[in-house]
């Protein structure tokens, strides 16, 4: 099939969000320069240099046909699993924060969760694509889904990370459900996603508390309820137009990790009520446009594969602003295009990327 120009509606909007992501992120760290000017120069030159490479990543993958990932899936997920082993070796896994997620290569860290999600993604879209209508017999649809949650579930699990683990089950489940599976086989994998998550809350302390500070952001005000509430006091006092920007004030040592998990508090806490309508609307419009894309791909991989790349992209998003909101528990998800971190930010413009591909046979 011959390709035709790429979707410019979803490429002005993408760039719209880096732009974007990235002035509230140079904002954001502005907190810096009250410990030290060297270090704010510091982060934004490495998230800078980070943007660049990664839309450099992005417009080099939009011109590569999607139909090579198929070919490449199983190895693109086999090697994310690998490095995920990897993390588990003294002296090449890095723990911050109690939890081991992080790759020591050289002088850069890499997070191979982030390549976990779009390997998972890559090789079951590849997969469904491959059974068509035999994913509603169990060996074809429901077991090998089981099978791969299994897999991926066990390695994060070991870092640990509920929320990754959580957004790579639901975006599995959703390609499942739109490769064509039967409701019954949808029902025993919501089920045993269920009891398994119920069990990881049980034996899991850190879960556990999230839980209950979620039921009751009040409790422990100064301990485990700490960020959720200086993120409404951020949020809060935003108002309808916000402080304006670099004007924020919980940056300065009140609100925890305010250039990643917390960005969205600090960006409204600037441009109020306006400014997070704004940043909610600009993912609803990915989320639309990226589905009409998928809808309109030639074939169920390419559907299947913008399909996931949406759901990956835009679940974390608002787990984030809604967790920042106490409408859902703490995870540690990033606000894609937003957050502090180079792995997610690659790998989320190298999937905007594939979608963009996609757009051209469309």
């Amino acid at each position: 099939m011959k390709a035709k120009k790429i979707n410019r509606a979803f490429l002005s909007l993408v760039l719209i969000m880096i732009l974007i992501g990235f002035l509230s992120f140079l904002s954001a760290s502005l907190g810096k320069i009250g410990q030290d000017v060297s270090i704010f120069s510091q982060l934004v030159l490495k998230q800078f240099l980070i943007l660049i490479l990664g839309l450099g990543v992005f417009f080099i993958v939009a011109n590569i046909d999607y139909k090579i990932w198929r070919r490449y899936a199983l190895f693109v997920f086999a090697t994310s699993i690998l490095l995920m082993i990897l993390i588990m070796i003294p002296g090449l896994g890095v723990k911050s924060g109690g939890a081991m997620r992080w790759l020591h290569l050289g002088p850069f860290t890499f997070q191979p969760a982030e390549l976990l999600k779009y390997g998972f993604v890559f090789y079951w879209a590849a997969w469904l694509a491959t059974a068509k209508t035999k994913i509603k017999d169990l060996r074809w649809g429901m077991l090998p889904l089981l099978f791969l949650l299994g897999l991926t579930g066990g390695l994060l699990y070991c870092q640990p990370d509920t929320g990754t683990l959580m957004v790579i089950a639901g975006t599995g489940i959703i390609m499942y459900f739109t490769a064509g599976c039967r409701w019954r086989d949808l029902g025993v994998i919501i089920l045993v996603g269920s009891l398994t998550l119920s069990a990881m809350v049980y034996y899991r302390p850190y879960l556990r508390g999230r839980i209950l500070t979620y039921l009751n952001p009040t409790q422990d005000l100064l301990g485990a309820s700490y960020q959720v509430n200086q993120s409404l006091i951020a949020i809060g006092a935003g108002g309808i137009y916000g402080r304006g920007f670099g004007q924020s004030t919980q940056k300065f040592s009140f609100l925890p990790q305010p250039m990643s998990d917390s960005i969205f508090s600090i960006t409204a806490e600037e441009f109020g009520f306006i400014g997070s309508l704004i940043i909610i609307l600009l993912f609803l419009t990915f989320t639309v446009l990226g589905l009409r894309i998928a809808i309109r791909a030639p074939d169920i991989f390419g559907r299947l594969l913008a399909v996931g790349i949406v759901i990956l992209i835009v679940a974390q998003s608002f787990i984030n602003i809604g967790a920042m909101l106490a409408l859902l528990p703490l995870t540690g998800l990033p606000l894609i295009f937003f957050s502090q971190g180079g792995s997610a930010l690659l790998l989320s413009l190298l999937g905007a990327g594939v979608i963009l591909n996609i757009s051209r046979y469309c």
